[in-house]
């Protein structure tokens, strides 16, 4: 006959286990708080009917031990999910990078987390994708970064599967309580008048590709606002990138090969624009004194450079702060929706053409 030792307290009184990424679960922090898993779960979801005490007490061991409570398993106990999803499309690697930190300062206390989803919206069945990733985490809600933002067929999807959403884009696109709306063409506007008050009259723009909302109204608001002024761009003077550091250096070249060579380019955004800078030094061209350059976003790349980058900031980070904020806020037709204002930061990439200067 086997004889079995008698539990010892010796167990509830361990020490905490350690911390290694999950090791620890609610039941252990209840045990080791003296209190109900119930008690530990309010405090998680920061419930008004804890007392304050007993709130620093759970918080402190819950940091101690390291516990962090698991999104999908909350999802299952209250019937709702604690995902965010981030679906983008944008050949910008730095641009992805800050919005997602964004996102992740808007949820960073409120229990949500975020899971993102690059995609190529190019691709026949990547709609079909997005509704996989979404339906497979039981998504609280996603929100959509420029081009897919601009996809009404990707929102229609979003709309029947009932999943709630939020759109970055350059111009408004939906009701209110569901935009950030970033307003590019305001920011190409304040360009053109810069390098009007320079002086620059022959100047090359280097667009982003044309699918993309933002490079059609950042590219129409300059041409416009130039044209208001009394200057022309030709043809040759307009050319298409694909918002990166290569194409903003091929784009270059063919511009730089015109003669006259333009005295000032425009990049839609700071990639292309580190860009232009390249093909400018093979050429032995100066900055600013042979060649004046802007970009676009004011990404940190833009202060790096040197001649540190004029350009105009887009507040990257913060849109996608506030598109995970909006999508903890209950649906509500009446709230202001969040402002996002571009402007020029002027640094060191301009001055006047050569003939202005005499």
């Amino acid at each position: 006959m086997t004889t079995r030792r008698p539990r010892t307290a010796a167990s509830d009184t361990a020490d905490p286990p350690a911390a290694d990424g999950g090791a620890s679960t609610i039941n252990d922090i209840a045990r080791l708080a003296g209190v109900s898993k119930k008690t530990v779960s309010r405090v998680i979801n920061r419930s008004p009917l804890v007392r304050p005490d007993t709130r620093e007490k759970v918080e402190a061991l819950m940091e101690k031990v390291g516990y962090v409570p698991d999104p999908m398993a909350r999802g299952l106990a209250f019937r709702k999910s604690f995902l965010i999803g981030m679906v983008s499309d944008n050949p910008n690697a730095q641009y992805i990078v800050n919005m997602q930190n964004g996102a992740l300062d808007g949820l960073r206390g409120s229990g949500y987390e975020l899971v993102v989803h690059p995609c190529d919206s190019k691709s026949a069945d990547y709609i079909a994708g997005v509704r996989r990733f979404v339906l497979q985490h039981r998504l609280a809600g996603v929100f959509l970064v420029p081009r897919v933002s601009e996809d009404e067929a990707l929102v229609d999807m979003l709309r029947e599967i009932g999943c709630r959403y939020a759109r970055i884009a350059a111009v408004s696109l939906d009701e209110p309580w569901r935009m950030i709306t970033t307003n590019d063409r305001d920011g190409a506007v304040e360009v053109a008048k810069y390098l009007d008050s320079l002086g620059h009259r022959n100047i090359g723009l280097i667009t982003g590709p044309t699918r993309y909302l933002s490079a059609r109204e950042r590219g129409g608001g300059f041409l416009e606002a130039l044209r208001a002024r009394g200057v022309e761009l030709g043809a040759d003077h307009v050319v298409e990138g694909g918002y990166t550091f290569e194409s903003g250096v091929a784009c270059a070249e063919r511009l730089l090969a015109l003669t006259p060579r333009p005295t000032a380019i425009f990049a839609l955004n700071d990639e292309m624009a580190a860009g232009v800078c390249k093909a400018a030094f093979r050429l032995g061209l100066r900055i600013p004194e042979d060649l004046s350059v802007v970009g676009f976003d004011d990404s940190p790349l833009a202060s790096r450079l040197w001649p540190s980058l004029t350009t105009v900031r887009l507040p990257i980070r913060e849109m996608g702060m506030l598109a995970a904020q909006l999508l903890q806020r209950e649906e509500n037709r009446k709230q202001t929706p969040p402002l996002v204002t571009p402007h020029l930061v002027i640094r060191e990439s301009c001055q006047p053409p050569v003939a202005e200067r005499r």
